[in-house]
């Protein structure tokens, strides 16, 4: 283990045809990802980098399934390359020059926002505002605060953690509801394959709602011990600690029989006991030497289910979640006499917490205000610079029974985007004789960048009332 190098080694394996929407493979029979894509870039009203507005994403079509051995090498400002749909960075993994080329020689297609964004489709609500996040991988900037907590993490398991762990950091985040859903069996009845909480391309295809969507995948490769890290995606509440694209790693280990025999102990309890020694080395690895304790809890996915929570900073935090796998799970990829355990953590999570970020949308600012306070292996405490004063406007209407909060939010965002701080229920009224009720918002604007004026925001704001009426069919008040 001491002989291992310090930057672990990145795999990036291309999609496999499981992976891609049927609507897709309708369109372009045979088609399998590959390994890059162009577009260019713009700034939006608010200062954020993005894709240009129709802007389309050149796939590379191939019928490899395999992983190959990456390499990481910086790309010119002015030429941004990215092997996802939308966004790009500058510091791009690239495959090596042969792998390109001849990926080049494989039949090829173009992707545009039109095939993840489609209006005229009832079973798609994915919006403008989450397209221009795909792709933009923040965790691949080794001077943002998720780069370099990726870059700890992953350093703790190539160099503390028995075993010889891979890592995938760039899998596009477009996948099957099956293995978003069944292959980690989520019930058919769970409020996370809803419309409400899920962004869906189509009926069978999804934004993931987590890196646990890979890990049926990986298995299948043959993996044993991996992490997988990416953004994923859930339509959510605005607020200063949710955000809808946030980035998190999923870690699994299998044991072999003879490894818990050897232990004279049950295969379950082996991997228990090993799955907490490791994420107890990685809260210390992180927090230093913190109290800790575990705590029971559920997950579709294991059985026993835990979480982590450490003592920090005066108050009980909770890390991760984690488990030792279902059985059905191996199972299902021919390793039932195996056991394995498996953990999932938010690293917009801990990097607020161990870089003191008060804000989640700072992730996401290019301000240099931000940007030039962090340096790749460091953990450096953020310095607040000048905060601009908040803008509130209430709104207030009469609910249906179709109406729901996440819905409302996500009005509000493809509206004003990033200059909206949050969205907070202030008043809940139900009329005694109509019987109908009625909700009231305060929607709290704010720039991280600049001061609003009162014309800007008015205008924002009559769109919020204009589209709120038009998508919920609500009466305003």
């Amino acid at each position: 283990v001491a002989d291992r190098p310090a930057t672990p080694k990145v795999l990036r394996p291309a999609l496999p045809r499981a992976m891609i929407s049927q609507r897709v493979l309708a369109r372009y029979p045979g088609a399998a990802w590959s390994a890059s894509v162009t577009s260019s870039t713009t700034q939006n009203r608010w200062g954020v980098t993005q894709c240009k507005a129709g802007a389309s994403a050149r796939v590379l079509l191939s019928a490899a399934s395999r992983p190959v051995q990456q390499q990481r090498r910086h790309v010119p400002e002015s030429s941004l390359e990215r092997n996802a749909l939308g966004g790009f960075s500058k510091n791009a993994t690239l495959a090596p020059a042969r792998t390109r080329a001849a990926s080049l020689l494989s039949p090829g297609t173009t992707i545009t926002r039109e095939m993840v964004v489609q209006e005229d489709n009832p079973d798609n609500n994915v919006t403008d505002i989450i397209f221009q996040k795909i792709g933009v991988n923040l965790h691949h900037r080794p001077n943002h605060p998720l780069g370099i907590l990726r870059g700890l993490i992953q350093g703790y398991f190539a160099n503390e953690v028995k075993g010889d762990f891979n890592f995938f950091d760039d899998l596009p985040p477009i996948v099957t509801t099956k293995m978003n859903f069944d292959d980690v069996l989520v019930p058919s009845d769970h409020v996370s394959r809803s419309y409400n909480d899920t962004y869906y391309v189509d009926k069978d295809t999804v934004l993931r709602c987590h890196t646990s969507a890979h890990q049926r995948q990986m298995l299948n490769d043959g993996e044993r011990q991996f992490l997988v890290m990416g953004d994923v995606y859930r339509r959510d509440s605005i607020d200063a600690t949710h955000y809808p694209v946030f980035h998190q790693m999923e870690g699994v280990c299998v044991f072999e029989p003879s490894e818990w025999e050897a232990a004279g102990m049950d295969g379950t309890e082996y991997a228990c006991q090993e799955l907490k020694k490791t994420l107890e080395g990685l809260a210390r690895h992180l927090f230093g030497d913190v109290e800790m304790r575990w705590v029971d809890a559920y997950f579709p996915f294991t059985e026993p289910s835990m979480e982590l929570e450490i003592f920090f900073n005066g108050e009980w935090l909770e890390v991760l979640g984690c488990g030792v796998m279902e059985q059905e799970i191996l199972e299902g990829c021919s390793l039932g006499d195996r056991r394995a355990w498996a953990f999932g953590l938010g690293l917009e999570r801990l990097a607020m917490v161990l870089f003191e970020i008060p804000d989640i949308r700072l992730f996401w600012t290019d301000d240099e205000r931000f940007t030039k306070q962090f340096k790749a292996g460091e953990l450096t405490k953020f310095k607040s610079y000048s905060k601009y004063p908040p803008c509130f406007k209430d709104i207030a209407f009469w609910i249906n029974d179709s109406f729901t909060e996440n819905n409302f939010c996500e009005v509000v965002r493809g509206v004003a985007g990033d200059l909206v701080e949050e969205v907070k229920l202030i008043d809940e009224f139900t009329h005694p004789k109509k019987g109908m009720t009625s909700h009231c918002y305060r929607i709290t604007y704010r720039s991280m960048e600049r001061s609003l004026v009162d014309d800007e925001i008015n205008a924002l704001q009559e769109e919020v009332r204009s589209k709120t009426v038009n998508a919920f069919n609500v009466e305003l008040r």
